[in-house]
């Protein structure tokens, strides 16, 4: 019995330990935290925790104040109660922290989490009242934008109105239906400049909006002040194209003006074709269009031919026909005013396939309005060349009102172009290498200054030599005395352009007399041989 007993006692004892062993098994990784708030089912504000206890911090803003609210509780899974409790390390846009433990049950009883702020963090006392002024704020954003949208974009449709309605006031010669240009139209442009309104007395038909899209642009040939020359290629035949930039509208508008003056058509001034604009709303081409001629400029020519006497004559006298033509006023129900070049020189005449020359560059041309006695003067202030400039419009003594005066500046000019051109006349087998005028004191391809000139030309009274051997040829000698008195220092003293053309026009004539007679004397001389032999 007492054995039985003995048993029962240790049967009770293994029970109780396996109980324990139960209980502590069951309680392991269990840890109690004070909660506030708490989950409805918790028991004296705990809650049991698996890993973490924690107490929070948050800032809200009630009734104007800020107001600390403080929270605790626990953590139930390890994934988010490691990222949670870091959460104190980032900004918030409502101001928070929180603070874990897990060393003891209620832990965070003695935890006292402190918000630390982050530069970028918003100011809390104003976060209720940005949530609300957003939206508003937006909607004014897009209001204005929209409205500044629509602005711009009514102010560029009338910009573009406005520039079309100016090209087309810009476009006098254009024609209402455009459709009958090519009834005008011949093949080659000879025939395009002989089209005018009766003897060279106007533009010829040619419509520019149809020209501009059918000329290709071969090469550039050069530039100048206005803008750069082109040669260009119209239906197959060859013509300069003369593209102004876009800054010098006035004087393609002002060359455009004069070139189409009536009457002004003359085998000594370069053949005008038509103008044009072209170009989009972000870019423009100002074209003028005139004759091509190969052997280019006389500057050009002169560098790398030389001349005999014939040749030296009909440069001469054709420049001179030309200029003749421009200074000189044709009355009439459609006559041609008088015209100044005001910028004569050897780069600005032209040489033809012929051997003639023609005048080029109207730019700077001023017309004389005879029924009013003015003078019509270009918008640009630019003068001319310099080198070429007589003594009155280095010293600014010339009157700007006073018409003959321009003229007169052109006579002096053109006696330094004759000086050119003789210098390379063949005269005992010899012919000077090109220079230009006082090219002495003035080295070439150098612009000299105003100061420079005038001590040369007014101060000094220089001009231009005359080689010796000129003093040993009839026709040299003749040219230097018509030179001498084309660049008289006093303007008045000078040739006009008329005089100067017949006596040009003498020279020629007395050469061809020469010629005449030493084919006679020479025929006379053979028929004696013959006679003789007989």
């Amino acid at each position: 019995m007492a054995v039985r007993v003995w048993r029962l006692r240790d049967l009770n004892v293994i029970i109780s330990f396996i109980t324990l062993l139960l209980l502590l098994s069951s309680c392991e990784g269990v840890l109690k935290c004070r909660c506030s708030p708490c989950h409805p089912n918790a028991v004296n504000d705990i809650c049991i925790a698996k890993f973490q206890c924690f107490t929070g911090l948050r800032l809200v803003v009630e009734n104007g104040e800020q107001v600390e609210i403080i929270s605790k509780g626990c953590m139930s899974e390890e994934e988010n109660s490691i990222l949670q409790c870091k959460g104190h390390l980032v900004p918030h846009r409502l101001p928070r922290t929180v603070e874990c433990c897990n060393d003891e049950d209620y832990c965070n009883d003695f935890l006292d989490p402190v918000y630390v702020e982050h530069n970028n963090t918003l100011n809390s006392v104003h976060v209720e009242q940005d949530e609300m002024i957003n939206p508003t704020q937006l909607v004014m954003i897009l209001s204005i934008s929209s409205c500044l949208v629509i602005f711009l974009l009514v102010v560029s449709l009338l910009y573009i109105r406005y520039r079309k309605r100016e090209n087309n006031k810009k476009e006098p010669f254009v024609r209402d239906q455009e459709d009958q240009s090519d009834s005008f139209m011949s093949d080659s442009t000879k025939g395009l400049i002989d089209q005018s309104s009766g003897c060279g007395s106007g533009p010829p038909t040619l419509i520019q909006r149809t020209i501009a899209r059918n000329i290709h642009l071969v090469k550039s040939l050069g530039k100048g002040r206005f803008g750069e020359v082109w040669k260009g290629l119209w239906r197959g035949e060859e013509v300069a194209v003369k593209i102004f930039f876009t800054t010098e509208e006035s004087s393609w508008a002002r060359e455009t003006e004069l070139y189409q003056s009536v009457l002004l058509r003359h085998d000594g001034i370069l053949g005008y074709i038509a103008s044009d604009i072209k170009g989009t709303g972000s870019w423009t081409q100002l074209f003028l269009i005139t004759e091509y001629h190969e052997n280019g400029s006389l500057y050009d020519f002169l560098q790398t031919n030389v001349l005999d006497v014939e040749d030296m004559l009909k440069m001469c006298h054709s420049a001179a026909c030309g200029l003749g033509h421009l200074h000189s006023e044709i009355f009439g129900t459609k006559g041609k005013p008088a015209m100044a070049h005001r910028d004569i020189k050897s780069r600005n005449i032209l040489v033809k396939a012929d051997g003639s020359c023609c005048i080029a560059d109207l730019g700077l041309a001023v017309r004389f309005v005879s029924e009013s006695n003015e003078v019509d003067l270009p918008p640009t202030s630019r003068q001319g060349t310099k080198r070429y400039m007589a003594p009155e419009l280095l010293d600014s003594s010339t009157r700007r009102d006073h018409f003959d005066a321009y003229k007169q500046a052109d006579i002096y000019a053109f006696g330094l172009v004759l000086w050119e051109i003789a210098r390379r006349c063949i005269s005992n087998g010899i012919a000077d290498d090109y220079q230009p005028p006082y090219f002495e004191t003035i080295p070439a391809n150098t612009d000299p200054s105003y100061e420079a000139m005038k001590k040369i030309v007014c101060v000094d009274k220089m001009k231009p030599g005359f080689p010796n051997r000129w003093s040993s040829n009839e026709y040299l000698k003749m040219m230097a005395r018509l030179m001498r008195e084309c660049w008289s220092h006093n303007p008045g003293a000078r040739l006009t352009a008329l005089r100067v053309k017949k006596t040009l026009g003498g020279i020629i004539l007395q050469l061809n007399k020469s010629v005449k007679l030493d084919e006679a004397e020479k025929i006379t001389e053979i028929t004696n041989i013959i006679k003789n032999s007989e």
